[in-house]
């Protein structure tokens, strides 16, 4: 499918309708603007959230780790 699309002052495109109902891509969606040789490739996006953990967090996680190790090594015997 091609269509012109319009730009405007603020480099802000609209895709039409009948496009962004083809490649999933909704109100809040993400695209990725790739450069490429022959011009601008759009392509559906996603971005997953990361936590960065600091060590008070990575300690409690390992000493979750070990309580519930210790549950398990009581149990089996």
């Amino acid at each position: 499918m091609t269509k012109v699309v319009n730009i405007n002052d603020r480099g802000t495109l609209t895709l039409p309708k009948e496009m962004r109902r083809r490649l999933g891509v909704n109100g809040n969606a993400q695209v990725v603007a790739e450069e490429t040789d022959e011009g601008v490739l759009l392509r559906p996006g996603v971005t997953f959230p990361v936590e960065v953990y600091s060590e008070r967090r990575l300690s409690e996680f390992r000493r979750n780790n070990e309580e519930a190790l210790a549950r398990y090594r009581f149990k089996r015997k």
